[in-house]
């Protein structure tokens, strides 16, 4: 199975509570912190929700 490399890039500072209950979901907790996460489509959809404050790599 495919691995994604999701970083946080942007503060969640000026989010929606709901952008930064997904962030946190993901397991980003700091800046430019990186987690690696299988290629699902629940993950995809949460990266969907946030996709202006995250950086997504394939691994």
């Amino acid at each position: 199975m495919a691995m994604l490399k999701i970083t946080l890039t942007k503060s969640t500072i000026g989010a929606s509570p709901k952008q930064k209950k997904v962030v946190e979901a993901l397991g980003l907790r700091k800046m430019h912190r990186s987690v690696e996460l299988a290629d699902t489509p629940q993950t995809r959809g949460a990266i969907a929700k946030v996709s202006h404050l995250v950086t997504v790599e394939e691994i």
